[in-house]
């Protein structure tokens, strides 16, 4: 059974087609990342998924519940941290928890054992200005759990990274996940970190966008350190750049 699911998702803007019957699924664990070139409706489909935007038809699943149209049951994450540069790190990251209702003392007693998992001890009363961009993506991907355990959108949460700091963050996520049990939707334009990432892609295009294609990442691969230096990398590299030229 599917942790998250849609079914024949479609989506207009002012009577044009944005997205039409996208029927997508993620398991507990996977991570599944949406690829394919701007304007092929990747986050357009993460606002339906996430209950901020209405479909013209389809519908959405947690654990086979419908959410359509109903927000706060999946987190999502934006490209930009969106950190708030006059709060510490410790309220940044509860800020879910106080706008569920939650008090700060509360608030702050469930964050706090998750700052050393998530690489942040020490940073509690620091403010977002002093913390590198890595360190900040930490910071907003705890904020992000935090508000919903279960099933999480990303969309881009690396692009804005330099490669170094990307290649170590795209290492400490895929820990992260084991350790907490993470299942992830991810949005990306880089073929690289979907092939490295991911249990399975979902290639969109077209217009309007729907799913050209669905490739499977094989598990004795993937997540390796040394998997993007193998040939079988490079074979499913060409599978997936095959697949957008469609």
């Amino acid at each position: 059974m599917a942790l998250l699911r849609t079914e024949d998702v479609c989506v207009s803007f002012d009577g044009r087609p944005v997205i039409r019957d996208i029927s997508i699924e993620l398991h507990r664990g996977e991570l599944v990342s949406l690829l394919g070139v701007s304007g092929s409706g990747k986050t357009t489909l993460f606002n339906v998924i996430s209950g901020l935007l209405l479909p013209d038809g389809g519908r959405v699943f947690l654990q086979e519940q419908e959410i359509t149209g109903n927000p706060g049951k999946v987190s999502y994450m934006l490209q930009k941290d969106l950190l708030l540069p006059y709060r510490t790190i410790m309220d940044n990251v509860t800020l879910p928890l106080h706008v569920r209702g939650m008090g700060k003392k509360a608030a702050r007693a469930k964050a706090e054992p998750y700052f050393e998992e998530f690489g942040l001890t020490g940073t509690e009363k620091k403010y977002p200005g002093q913390l590198s961009g890595g360190m900040r993506q930490r910071a907003a991907l705890l904020r992000t759990y935090l508000f919903s355990g279960e099933a999480v959108l990303l969309d881009e949460p690396f692009s804005a990274l330099d490669a170094i700091t990307k290649n170590a963050l795209h290492r400490w996520y895929v820990d992260i996940m084991k350790q907490l049990e993470l299942s992830t939707l991810l949005i990306t334009h880089d073929v690289d970190e979907a092939i490295l990432l991911s249990d399975r892609i979902y290639i969109l295009g077209g217009t309007p966008g729907g799913i050209i294609q669905e490739i499977v990442i094989d598990k004795d691969f993937v997540r390796q350190p040394e998997f993007a230096l193998q040939e079988e990398f490079l074979e499913y590299k060409k599978k997936v750049l095959l697949a957008i030229g469609s």
